[in-house]
């Protein structure tokens, strides 16, 4: 009989593999079996929700960034930014959201033209993120756009308005390349004092298997694994 070829092992950041060890002996104790929970050398999506607002304030500060560590290994793999510029000759006030990848890490989306930023790819619920997707050209994309002039105001980009929508990422781990996605809603209200430019990141995931696609949106099934590190750690503790 023809033997299957052994399966890839995958690899999980130190933190989540303890997440999963709490996971494991909270459940013991409560009678669940143990061998019911997902192995992480099987290759596992580890999704993680989350509701973290992006915009910048009215504190005088012109620029915001929230780092994104895929796969809570103490590491920034991307960092989603808000930035705001003011008098121009062309504007007023103009703000802007985009993703920046760190070390190299890359979100999907395309070259708007020559010398122009990348524009990220404002992804539905269901497309594949892997190998055949493209990414770049820069580490640094354009997501959304919103300025004001005396005209009243523009918004432009791809993520203008999106909701439930998907950011293709492509990261290294250990050197290895990794995929992963991030959902967000953007709001840009088109009337001046309905306020600006904001974002709202709702979850986030990646695959363990190197260079193995991943489903955008896909949170649930046998191979996806939720981490909620507060609500685990209060579970092996036994608190609800």
């Amino acid at each position: 009989m023809k033997r299957s070829a052994p399966r890839t092992p995958c690899k999980l950041a130190h933190s989540v593999h303890h997440e999963l060890n709490l996971y494991a002996l909270a459940a013991s104790a409560a009678g669940v079996g143990v061998l019911a929970l997902a192995h992480p050398a099987e290759g596992k999506v580890i999704y993680t929700p989350s509701h973290v607002r992006i915009a910048v304030g009215n504190d005088g500060n012109r620029e915001y960034h929230y780092p994104l560590d895929l796969n809570h290994d103490g590491v920034v793999d991307f960092s989603l930014r808000m930035s705001r510029t003011t008098a121009t000759e062309f504007f007023q006030v103009a703000t802007g959201v985009g993703i920046l990848g760190v070390s190299g890490n890359q979100a999907a989306g395309v070259q708007q033209r020559k010398g122009y930023d990348g524009l990220a790819y404002a992804l539905r619920a269901g497309r594949r993120i892997g190998p055949d997707r493209r990414f770049g050209p820069y580490n640094n994309e354009v997501m959304a756009v919103r300025a004001t002039s005396g005209e009243g105001v523009t918004c432009l980009g791809p993520w203008d308005n999106a909701t439930k929508r998907y950011l293709g990422l492509r990261f290294t781990i250990n050197g290895e390349l990794h995929y992963g996605w991030a959902r967000l809603d953007v709001s840009c209200p088109p009337k001046v004092s309905t306020g600006g430019l904001s974002g709202i990141l709702t979850g986030y995931a990646y695959e363990t298997i190197p260079n193995k696609p991943i489903i955008a949106g896909k949170t649930k099934g046998p191979d996806v694994i939720t981490v909620q590190p507060g609500s685990l750690g209060r579970l092996a503790l036994g608190r609800k």
